[in-house]
This record gives C-alpha cells, structure tokens and sequence, in this order.
C-alpha cells in the first residue's frame, strides 16, 4: 500500500479544497450527465419529453435526483445517526460499507428500470451501467485501498464523453476538455485535504474511465 504522506497547506487553499470537493462531490454527476444529454441530445429523450409533468423533462430528472442522489444521501445519514459509520464525510475505509452497498443498490436499480423501460438511448443506460461497474469495482477494491470516489465519478465522465466520441462519432472536444479541467480540480482539492494518496486518485480515474467503456461496449 503507497505510504500516506502529509501535506501542510494553508487554511485558506484547504477551505477553497473543501467548497470544490462538495461542488464536485460524486454525487451530483448522474444529474449533471442528464442536464447535459437532455440539453445537447434532445432528441434521443423525446419520449421523457413527451411525459413531462410541468417542465420539460421534470420527470426525468425527479427519478434520478431521487435515486441516484438523495436515496444514497439517505444511507449516509441514517447510518450516521445508527453509529454504523464514524462521519458522514466517510473519512475511513470501513465507514465507506454501507454507503458502497447502498449505492451499488440504487444505481443498478437506475440501470435497470431505464433498460427495462426501453425509451431512453443505449448510452444514457450505458452510463448507469458504468457507474454500476465502478461502484462494484470500488467496493471490492475498499478492502485493500481507499480509492477516491471524486476521481471515479469524473473519470466516468470522462469515459461516458469518450465513449460518445468513439461509439456515436460525436464531436465532445469542448465538454471533454471542461471535464478534463473540472477533474483535474476534485483530484486536486482531495489532495489538499490530504484525504487521498496520489495513487488512490489515479485508481480512481482509471476505474471511472475503464467502466464506462466497458458498460458501452455492453449495451452502448
């Protein structure tokens, strides 16, 4: 295991650290790659479209705010106030259980009822697929290292553009290199805050990426 190393920064970068990794937290991405899919490419969600109830698309995003954000919002906090886990911030290795099982739950359920449903576009299920396969993948790995939740988010985004690129023929060379930068930025601020080695960050991108290309080769 690579020797964990600290870093003294100043108060100041290591608050600016802190804001970025909640902006940037892994949890917000299954929104933020629908807002851009629906937004970019909307006519692959016609039929999202057509059963808004409100706005456009507002039931769409509903569904994956509940299930992809504020279900495994929910694990953390109820195994909090249990004592299952130390601190919500999941600093540890063990704390980080729970919320892997929950969230491998919920995102297969994501993938699934999308599958099943049969109206959203093969790389739109890819991609939950993805997150499913890093998830997994991150858990199973927990035992040995604490791989970094912040770089396998972004490296999913990272590896959901590329497979667009590859798969679709897409021209995603401006998001590409936002996320390339926004990456760069969570992997930075969580080695401000010492709360990752470099290696664990690495670890993260490469499962992030790999998964993603994986899912699409499934079902992309």
């Amino acid at each position: 295991m690579e020797e964990r190393t600290t870093v003294k920064f100043s108060p100041g970068l290591r608050a600016a650290a802190q804001v970025f990794s909640y902006l940037l937290h892994p949890l917000f991405i299954p929104l933020l790659i629908t807002l851009i899919a629906v937004t970019a490419l909307p006519e692959y969600f016609v039929n999202f479209k057509q059963i808004s109830l409100r706005f456009p698309y507002d039931a769409l995003f509903f569904r994956v705010i509940v299930t992809c954000l504020l279900f495994p919002l929910l694990v953390v906090v109820l195994a909090r106030l249990l004592r299952f886990v130390d601190s919500i911030q999941l600093s540890g290795q063990r704390d980080r259980i729970i919320p892997y099982v929950g969230t491998i739950i919920f995102y297969f359920w994501a993938f699934y009822t999308f599958k099943r449903q049969g109206i959203s576009p093969g790389f739109y299920n890819a991609f939950f697929l993805g997150i499913f396969i890093s998830v997994v993948v991150s858990f199973v790995a927990n035992s040995f290292v604490k791989i970094s939740m912040h770089t396998v988010g972004w490296g999913g985004v990272l590896g959901f553009l590329l497979a667009l690129m590859w798969g679709l023929g897409m021209n995603v060379s401006i998001p590409l290199a936002v996320a390339f930068i926004l990456a760069g930025l969570a992997a930075t601020a969580r080695l401000v805050l010492n709360a990752h080695t470099p290696g664990e960050v690495y670890a993260g991108f490469i499962v992030g990426i790999l998964s993603q290309l994986i899912a699409y080769a499934i079902v992309g």
